[in-house]
């Protein structure tokens, strides 16, 4: 699906004509949409598929005044028998003072109020990698608590359903904090590009803070990770022992 916006009176708003469009978005775009891409906005067939690739690396990427980047961002968080948190890529490519928003779902929403004080696109640029690093702290403060919780269930019972569980978490933050250090080097990369992308002083200030806010974040996620690998082995234990308790009682 395309969505085209423009900056009016300081805010964000849907337009269809395209030549009004300072930013397109793309979700989920079908094959004609793909050859539009290609073909009238002059974009690499290979960028456009890294944007919609899951898998893919985190990276950025300069061919004179276009700005090619790849970047990671949590997924919604999917909810079944266990609780998962997957990471997933958008591509935002700055072409001619026109920025445009590849993403395969979690389609940012450009009109909501963190964007109302946008006046270019790259200022809608560095919202987005700022809006992702919240995202990803958001996760984390979530993935905390239910860590929490699952020990403390852990401790009384004898089923295995709740380290599963946290093992799939543990399997997250791994993914999260690959991603996450991911861009951190995208971040790197930009702040000694600042001259081409010409950035304001406001704009310098804002990536800045981004790129330590992904650092934090980044140090986050891996405590994280060290915290719940290394409680797996005893909350395992804790399992074990409390079946022998049951077995014990019983024999008696």
């Amino acid at each position: 699906m395309k969505t085209g916006f423009a900056f009016e009176d300081g805010a964000i708003v849907p337009v269809a004509a395209a030549e009004r469009m300072d930013i397109v978005l793309y979700t989920t775009p079908d094959e004609y949409e793909k050859r539009e891409v290609v073909e009238r906005l002059a974009m690499d067939p290979y960028d456009l598929e890294s944007a919609l690739d899951a898998d893919e690396i985190s990276r950025v990427e300069f061919s004179g005044d276009c700005v090619s980047i790849i970047w990671k961002q949590p997924k919604n968080v999917s909810v079944g028998e266990q609780l998962r948190f997957d990471v997933g890529s958008i591509g935002l490519f700055l072409h001619q003072n026109r920025l445009i928003v590849i993403v395969s779902e979690n389609a940012p929403s450009l009109t909501a109020r963190q964007f109302k004080r946008c006046t270019s696109p790259v200022d809608v640029l560095l919202k987005l990698l700022e809006h992702t690093v919240r995202h990803y702290l958001g996760h984390l403060k979530v993935i905390k608590q239910i860590t929490a919780e699952l020990g403390a269930k852990i401790t009384g019972t004898m089923e295995n359903q709740y380290l599963l569980q946290m093992l799939v978490i543990g399997e997250s933050l791994i993914y999260y904090v690959n991603a996450i250090e991911a861009n951190s080097g995208v971040l790197g990369k930009l702040q000694t590009q600042m001259p081409r992308l010409r950035l304001t002083p406001d704009q310098i200030d804002k990536l800045h803070d981004i790129a330590v806010d992904n650092q934090q974040c980044a140090r986050q996620a891996r405590i994280y990770s060290d915290v719940v690998s290394g409680l797996m082995d005893a909350r395992g234990t804790i399992v074990n022992n409390n079946m022998n308790v049951l077995l014990k009682n019983l024999t008696l």
